[in-house]
């Protein structure tokens, strides 16, 4: 990203970097065959480089407005490189490495399959974070990946997983 806005506007007085400008470099990362979530996620890393120099007062604050009013680009439009969905891995897959790792690495992988929880919220697994006063345990993690937005998770660990 930061090659992209070098390579057009690394000249240019920052205070002259508008909406037209952000929407060129967009462009370019396109033409470069980024696809349309990569480009989206570089257009908004150099618009949280620009609103950090506005909170430190190093570029007046219009300039970030200004760069605010710049959409990302939505799905559908033309000319815009889409990527597959992820898809989880076949289970035999999963079933062929499990006797090349560790005893505990793969009961972890066996619970993640049994539970559909993260890699991250498994290795956090203590049994004293376990409720288990129903047949069906439930595991809350303290941290996990929505959790900044005050979303509360759970694990459900049934029998199977139990075991």
């Amino acid at each position: 990203m930061c090659k992209v806005l070098t390579e057009l506007f690394g000249l240019l007085p920052v205070t002259e970097f508008g909406p037209r400008a952000l929407k060129l470099v967009r462009a370019k990362m396109v033409e470069l065959g980024w696809s349309r979530g990569y480009v989206n996620k570089q257009v908004n890393r150099l618009k949280r480089m620009f609103r950090w120099a506005a909170a430190d007062e190093l570029i007046p604050g219009s300039v970030v407005h200004n760069l605010s009013s710049v959409r990302a680009i939505q799905k559908g439009e033309s000319g815009v490189r889409e990527t597959e969905p992820v898809k989880p891995a076949p289970v035999e897959w999963v079933e062929a490495v499990l006797p090349l790792t560790a005893r505990q690495v793969a009961a972890m992988i066996r619970l993640q399959i049994l539970t559909g929880a993260r890699p991250g919220e498994i290795v956090l697994v203590r049994g004293a974070d376990l409720d288990r006063s129903g047949p069906v345990w439930v595991f809350r993690p303290h941290y996990h990946k929505t959790d900044y937005r005050d979303h509360a998770r759970e694990v459900y660990i049934g029998p199977k997983a139990q075991a």
